[in-house]
Formats: structure tokens, C-alpha cells, sequence
């Protein structure tokens, strides 16, 4: 089995790409179980926290990294939260928050369209001058009210008019398979014999 460190510590993010790695022969090491501390994302864009978590994780560990950069992107808000998502409610953390927070900032609000980003940058060690990057895409819109007990984060609002459920309705394999997170695994399974 080919070693692999996440460069996370969301339990149920690992979870996810656990189940979606796990069958190609890797085995996914959460970067807090070796004592790694959650790198610095003070970026602007997915692309540039994805690169910079893999490579922290990377030099920690001697391992290749993978590490996933991911939010929910309001038109009506002007793309926002973006990549604050995880803390668009302030510190420390909370989905509940961070939901609250969203439905107050789209009261009144007639477009509520929004979508998922997912980066996944797998690099081979730290200094690896071609990182592996896959983006995936989720599109649906926020709901007045959370519906569901499945996911994490805003799962609960993110409606999906393709499934008639939102996001947190669905079941786990439904999610791995469609969501944007699924998506970007998916091309990067495409490009992992370069590894």
C-alpha cells in the first residue's frame, strides 16, 4: 500500500477521501495522528491554500501530500465565503455559525444560486516543482431553512434541484461520487500512474 498524508485534520473531510483513495491501494494518514500543525492559509485563492497545505505536509512527514482546499461560493454574495468558508463565522470554527451567518447575509435575496470549489493538489515530496491539481465543481443554491443530517459544513443548506435534497440528504457514496470533491478525485485519479 502506497502511504499518503492529508494535509487536514476535518475528520469527516478524511473521511471522504479516504473512501475515495482506499481502493486504489493508499493508505491515508490524517497529518495530526504524526503530529504535523495545520498549516498557514493566507491565500486568496483555493489553488494557492491547497498548494501550500500539501507542502507543509509534505516537509513534515517525508511523505507525499495531498491536501484538499474547499468552500462554498455565493453569486449573490460576490463569490464570498470563498475560501473563509470553514470560519465565515468567526473563530473557532462552527458549521452552525458559519450557516447562521449565510442565511442572515442572503435575507432578501432573490438569487441564491452558489456552488462548491475543491482544489486537490497532491505534491511528491515537499519541493515537487509539477504538484498534481485537480479542481471540481458542485452548482446548486442555498435554502431558507437546513434540511438533513448527512455531510458537514453547509451540506444542510446547499439544495440540489437535480436530487430534489440538498447535500446533506444525500447518502455518503451519492455525495462521494457527485459532489465537487468527488469531481476533483476523480480527474486527479486520472493523472495519479504519474506518480
Amino acid at each position: 500500500m502506497k502511504r499518503l498524508v492529508l494535509a487536514s485534520n476535518n475528520a469527516k473531510k478524511m473521511k471522504e477521501l479516504d473512501a475515495l483513495l482506499a481502493p486504489l491501494g493508499f493508505e491515508v494518514i490524517a497529518q495530526g495522528s504524526l503530529g504535523i500543525p495545520e498549516a498557514e492559509e493566507p491565500h486568496v485563492t483555493f489553488v494557492e491554500n491547497a498548494l501550500a497545505k500539501a507542502r507543509h505536509a509534505a516537509k513534515h512527514s517525508g511523505l507525499p501530500a495531498l491536501a484538499d482546499d474547499s468552500g462554498l461560493c455565493v453569486r449573490a454574495l460576490g463569490g464570498a465565503p470563498g475560501v473563509i468558508s470553514a470560519r465565515y463565522g468567526g473563530e473557532p470554527k462552527s458549521d452552525a455559525r458559519n450557516n447562521d451567518k449565510l442565511l442572515a447575509e442572503l435575507a432578501g435575496q432573490a438569487d441564491r444560486t452558489a456552488h462548491f470549489v475543491s482544489v486537490l493538489v497532491l505534491v511528491r515530496h515537499a519541493d515537487d516543482p509539477q504538484p498534481l491539481i485537480a479542481e471540481g465543481e458542485w452548482h446548486g443554491e442555498i435554502i431558507a431553512e437546513r434540511r438533513g443530517d448527512g455531510g458537514f459544513g453547509y451540506d444542510p443548506l446547499f439544495y440540489l434541484p437535480d436530487f430534489g435534497r440538498t447535500a446533506a440528504e444525500l447518502d455518503a457514496d451519492t455525495k462521494n461520487r457527485v459532489s465537487h470533491r468527488g469531481r476533483a478525485m476523480q480527474k486527479l485519479i486520472e493523472r495519479l500512474p504519474a506518480l
